[in-house]
């Protein structure tokens, strides 16, 4: 009897381990619009989305800072879809340049870590010259919250100098359904 239940509980386990919840979980951008306010300053050159498949879509942007920038700043808020954008969990303000020192926000190490390997944008301040986030597609493995499904804005207000410089809006969705297996 004993020797039967250790079986059962090993197998029980066994199966929760391999199954791959990411099968079921569709994370994929469904806008992206940019503007950027000084074009002395910054100018975007090219933004678009492109749908490779059903689940995956790839946001591709390129913009040119034009003079040396060393004290940049953004303004991170996530708001959730119910009858119109509403304000959702993520509303905070940091020092980019500080934070690439550091890496010491976590909401930023979040977002930063979905899209790191697509981007030029890894490095400290100063920045200056072209800035590129290529091929870049939203990966659930990678996401370390619990979010609920449904559909989402990322809004990223840009300041350099304290001075309001650009606006990046990326729309997503998010569903989970766990009875989808394949």
């Amino acid at each position: 009897m004993r020797c039967q239940l250790i079986i059962s509980a090993l197998l029980g386990l066994f199966l929760t381990f391999h199954i791959n919840i990411n099968d079921a979980v569709v994370f994929k951008f469904t806008n992206f619009v940019c503007e950027s306010y000084n074009q002395s300053w910054f100018v975007f050159h090219n933004y678009r989305l492109k749908a490779v498949s059903r689940n995956k879509v790839l946001l591709n942007a390129n913009g040119t800072i034009l003079h040396p920038v060393n004290n940049a700043s953004v303004h991170v808020r996530i708001f959730k879809r119910a009858n119109g954008y509403k304000p959702w969990v993520v509303d905070n303000y940091f020092d980019v340049c500080q934070y690439l020192r550091k890496r010491n926000q976590p909401i930023a190490n979040i977002i930063y870590g979905l899209f790191k390997d697509f981007s030029n944008l890894n490095h400290s301040c100063p920045y200056v010259g072209l800035q590129t986030v290529k091929d870049f597609y939203l990966r659930p493995e990678l996401l370390r919250l619990p979010f609920p499904t449904g559909d989402y804005l990322l809004a990223l207000q840009w300041y350099f100098d304290k001075k309001p410089l650009a606006d990046t809006n990326v729309s997503f969705t998010f569903v989970e359904d766990l009875m989808k297996r394949n």
